[in-house]
């Protein structure tokens, strides 16, 4: 239900566009995104259901589930708290790896946080946790790497600032762009898995903030 509200609510607060690298999504898939902003969920799982008819578990900040009737949707739909920083933070990835081997797609964030900006420019993403290398790593999913920008343009800043960013998106109906990766097999080493992955992602996010003609995506291609 989320994934198709999220595709219908979308394109409402921007123009979302999307594409993809060659490469078949297998079922039991770990996708995983860079994390900018709090728009950054719902224009990812719009680009999901829209390109590849999938709706996937996500993992999410276990503060979601106590946001009322939102809590019951996330619980409703399957997706995962992650309580960071406490003892129940490896819980995730078991409750995760139920979930990919019934099938299912999960969608996780392996930055851990939103960068800590003011302004809604786009930011390479951050370092990796381990989190997503151990979850391929026991349960031999292939990981689809997925990179997004324009969601800062939706929100980002303070609270009054994404306040005021969601209320006037609708008239500005901002660029939003997804770009799909290729499936990899991470390696079993976990550092080396961790940089693969966060390659990848980077990758993804450069062709995304490209396509928007963001400053940051030339910036990173320099390097």
């Amino acid at each position: 239900m989320l994934s198709r509200l999220a595709a219908h609510v979308v394109p409402f607060f921007g123009r979302l566009t999307v594409t993809a690298d060659p490469g078949a999504l297998e079922p039991g898939s770990i996708l995983v995104v860079n994390h900018t902003s709090t728009a950054d969920p719902a224009l990812v799982l719009a680009a999901l259901r829209r390109r590849l008819a999938v709706e996937p578990v996500l993992l999410a900040t276990a503060g979601l589930w106590r946001v009322p009737l939102l809590g019951r949707a996330l619980t409703r739909e399957g997706y995962v708290p992650v309580h960071r920083n406490s003892s129940r933070a490896a819980a995730a990835l078991d409750h995760a790896a139920v979930a990919l081997a019934s099938g299912r797609h999960v969608m996780l964030y392996a930055e851990g946080r939103i960068p800590p900006r003011p302004d809604s420019a786009e930011n390479p993403p951050e370092a990796f946790r381990t989190g997503l290398a151990r979850l391929a790593a026991v349960t031999g999913a292939p990981v689809v790497p997925i990179g997004q920008a324009g969601a800062r343009r939706i929100t980002s800043g303070g609270r009054v600032k994404q306040i005021a960013g969601v209320l006037t998106a609708p008239v500005r109906r901002p660029g939003l762009h997804v770009h799909i990766g290729a499936p990899l097999r991470l390696p079993a080493d976990v550092t080396a898995a961790t940089e693969l992955a966060h390659g990848a992602v980077t990758e993804a996010w450069r062709t995304a903030a490209g396509a928007l003609g963001e400053p940051a995506a030339r910036a990173h291609r320099s390097r």
